[in-house]
């Protein structure tokens, strides 16, 4: 990727890191810090390892996205798409939408190793399927409340609109995955009168490429049918083993924390967290849905104001680690 590339997604992230910073109460903070005492730093950690089946559902894409016989590209280093992995989360914190900051850096970053084309369809695989396990998830958490918790009327009409809702996702996505889904976007962005406009042009001046992406997209869940479920259940362990994050702090509020409350506590708070996709670092609606989830489980408000603030200084530290990398790896290349 170009110097000027790069320097433009390290001062942006930093210019945003920098305002969340400033709304934190910094006395809260502290006394926060001071009462998670050694557990917080075991949530950095577990990042840590969790950013490690990111990078291998990625990975694992990459690698089984060639069609046989096709030129093989420079070897894309497991370590080296690690950072990537970790950088491109950190600007996806960071911008509002989401999918609009750390997918562009991954495809640029990525082109020059394994090609534009091949670069963009692994990124838009990848998003999808990080998208598509969070649906199984979600599905799979209405499940366990149900199986876990007493469930009242109105919650039950809750889980059955939700479960529908997942089901009618996953439906959509597996279309999205046996045929590609680029184009399909393209054409829908052109119905809309304030960007067909835009969309229309580039769409009939790269629609071969689109074409070739939808194609490459196809290849893994057509071909390569293993690869794609390991892919996904990469991602959907991920899911599942991040709700030790709010295990973990629970524990220090009380020694009878249940992990599967964890569990569901993750999967109300990251559905409202989706919900609220506009807003950087999903500001707000995250301490709301640990609130409301803390709440529909019977826990105390302090509990849930607890584990937003250290799940909230975790953010905060992996999109500083991730923003550092993207410098890093601008040093290496020099």
């Amino acid at each position: 990727m170009k110097k000027k590339y790069q320097n433009a997604f390290f001062m942006f992230g930093i210019a945003v890191l920098i305002i969340m910073v400033t709304q934190l109460d910094f006395k809260e903070v502290y006394e926060g810090l001071q009462r998670a005492g050694y557990w917080f730093f075991a949530v950095i950690a577990l990042w840590f390892f969790l950013y490690i089946l990111n990078t291998a559902s990625w990975y694992t894409i990459i690698h089984h996205s060639q069609k046989t016989g096709e030129k093989r590209n420079k070897q894309v280093e497991f370590w080296w798409l690690y950072k990537i992995t970790v950088s491109g989360f950190a600007l996806n914190y960071a911008t509002p939408g989401g999918l609009m900051g750390g997918e562009p850096y991954r495809i640029m970053s990525l082109s020059p190793k394994i090609g534009t084309e091949r670069a963009s369809s692994s990124v838009i695989l990848y998003a999808m399927t990080h998208i598509f396990s969070h649906f199984w998830f979600w599905l799979l958490s209405a499940m366990l409340y149900v199986a876990i918790e007493n469930v009242t009327i109105p919650m039950l009409c809750f889980i059955i609109a939700l479960t529908a809702f997942c089901s009618l996702a996953i439906w959509f996505f597996i279309k999205g995955y046996k045929r590609g889904i680029t184009v399909n976007c393209m054409q829908v962005l052109s119905r809309f009168p304030m960007i067909k406009k835009w969309a229309n042009p580039f769409f009939e001046k790269h629609s071969e490429q689109l074409k070739n992406i939808d194609r490459q997209i196809a290849i893994l869940h057509n071909q390569n049918r293993k690869a794609f479920v390991i892919a996904v259940l990469l991602e959907l362990m991920c899911r599942i083993i991040s709700a030790l994050e709010i295990y973990f702090i629970l524990l220090v509020l009380s020694p009878k924390a249940n992990y599967l409350e964890s569990i569901l506590i993750l999967a109300f708070t990251s559905l409202i967290a989706n919900m609220l996709f506009f807003l950087p670092l999903q500001l707000g609606g995250r301490e709301g849905g640990f609130l409301m989830s803390a709440k529909g489980l019977a826990l105390t408000a302090n509990a849930g104001i607890f584990v937003a603030l250290i799940v909230r200084l975790r953010e905060l530290i992996w999109t500083a680690i991730g923003l550092m990398l993207i410098k890093l790896d601008r040093k290496k290349e020099n």
